[in-house]
């Protein structure tokens, strides 16, 4: 029986697009996840551990989703060049 030729495209799913979509998932899981953090202490200069705690996580997001673009950039740069990583 013969066999089928390779696909010559690349795989959809791969590691720098599972790692890209774990860094766009944290924040999602972290800020929905409320019991975690509904409480008021510990406290930080007297604002609430409710409100810095979500306040902290605007800039941890912003290089998250910066993190994730690049690697699909990459990816995206590397797929036009003919290679694969």
């Amino acid at each position: 029986m013969p066999e089928a030729p390779p696909d010559p495209r690349p795989p959809v799913i791969t590691p720098s697009r599972v790692v890209a979509g774990l860094c766009l998932l944290a924040p999602f899981v972290a800020l929905l996840w409320v019991n975690s953090y509904s409480r008021l202490t510990p406290a930080f200069i007297g604002i609430p551990f409710f409100y810095w705690y979500q306040m902290a996580w605007v800039p941890v997001t912003a290089a998250l989703t910066y993190a994730a673009y690049a690697l699909v950039r990459r990816e995206e740069r590397a797929r036009k060049a003919g290679g694969a990583r």
